[in-house]
Formats: C-alpha cells, structure tokens, sequence
C-alpha cells in the first residue's frame, strides 16, 4: 500500500509519503502563502524521492481540519484533483487528531489538547487520551478562565499548537495544564499513519462531495474599499 499524504491545515504546507505504514519521504514548508503555489511541487518530489510515481500511488490522503479555511481549500482541492486523475480513493484525517499522535508516546499517561488558533481568543482544539481516543470531541472554544477546568481537576493536559500560546495565560496556573516550549504543527506524517489504519478498512470518501471540514463559517474581513460621494 503506497500512500500520498498532505497536511495545509495551517500556514504552509507537507506531504509524506508512507508504504505499509513505514515513512519512505516527507517534507515541509512553514512559508506563507506556500500551500498554493508549492504544494504540487513538494508532492511530486517526495513521490520522486521514495522511488516512485504518482500513479503508482494506492490513495491520496488530507488532513480534512479543522484549521486556515484557505489553506484547507487547498489541500482538498490537490488531494480530490490527484484522487480524480488517478483514480485512487481519498482518505481524509482529522487534522487535530492527527497533531495528538505526535506527542501520543512522550506522554502516555496524559491527555493530549492540541489546538489551532482561530483568532481572537478562540481556538479549534479536541483532547485525546492514550489511546489517541477522543475524549472532548473537535469544537471552537472561546477560551477564559474557566475552560477546560471539569478535566483539569482529574487530569494532567498537555496543551500544545498554535492556539496554546494564548491559553496559557489563563490556565498555566493549573498544576495539571502543562504547555510546551516547543510549536508543534499539524504534519501529513502523522496524517499518514492515521491513514494507513484506515485504508485497510476502507474508510474513503466521496471524491466528488467531500468538503473540508471548517467546523465554522467562513468571516471575510470588512472590505478597505473607500467610496467617494457622486
């Protein structure tokens, strides 16, 4: 089973490339804006690099979000384009489940929160526990003083993602909420493995209806646009 996975969830952009669950290649752009103009690129040279080609490819997997409504777009519309070409089958990967299995064996006796910022003081952020089980399940929190505290009480919580910075202030008083030094960003290795477990059980979408998954609606910023009396 030869596997194409992409990750645009955030600012820039990666792609893996996993044959039977085992990383062959991978690569990463944190740049802006280079999820559009590079992604083809970065997918075909990690295919090239493993030895292979794209059609050699069994199916194509996404992280689906929630995360950058753009940089979502973009990574659906290149992984249903290639699954369209192919003729390959399109997996697609929560992208917040994807960020927990990074951390899944450095604290395996913690929950794990991943979160991506959402502007403001609200974040898209789900909390997993060993197994990499959903115990909160994905939603956008407004954080404050009070978020989270029902399993802080019982638990310790690794937060961590892009969103994590701003909660910090508010929850790192909490003995049991732990906040790393380190970013994590969502990745299409871990987007990978998650994949490879469910090509086997045939967990596809429909290439032609898939969307990605916002978790809300999209807010356009006011327009600049200055308008003179006639």
């Amino acid at each position: 089973m030869l596997l194409l996975s992409i990750d645009t969830s955030i600012r820039g952009c990666s792609v893996a490339v996993h044959e039977n669950s085992v990383l062959l290649a991978s690569a990463d752009l944190h740049t802006d804006r280079s999820s559009s103009s590079m992604l083809t690129t970065l997918m075909e040279s990690a295919v090239s690099h493993a030895g292979f080609t794209l059609s050699d490819l069994d199916a194509v997997a996404v992280a689906k979000g929630p995360g950058s409504y753009t940089g979502l777009r973009v990574g659906v519309s290149s992984a249903k384009g290639l699954c369209y070409a192919l003729d390959k089958p399109l997996i697609a990967i929560n992208t917040l489940e994807a960020m927990a299995l990074q951390l899944r064996s450095f604290f395996p006796d913690h929950l794990l929160c991943p979160m991506i910022d959402a502007r403001r003081m609200e974040v898209y952020a789900a909390v997993f526990d060993g197994d990499n089980n959903f115990v909160q399940n994905t939603q956008a929190i407004i954080m404050d003083e009070n978020s989270f505290q029902d399993l802080l009480a019982e638990h310790k919580i690794v937060f961590f993602g892009d969103g994590a910075a701003k909660c910090e202030q508010l929850l790192g008083g909490n003995p049991n909420a732990i906040f790393l030094n380190k970013e994590i960003r969502p990745s299409a290795v871990t987007v990978g493995e998650l994949a490879a477990r469910a090509f086997p059980k045939a967990h596809f979408e429909d290439v032609a209806t898939f969307e990605p998954y916002y978790l809300k609606d999209f807010m356009s910023p006011p327009s600049k646009k200055v308008s003179f009396p006639a």
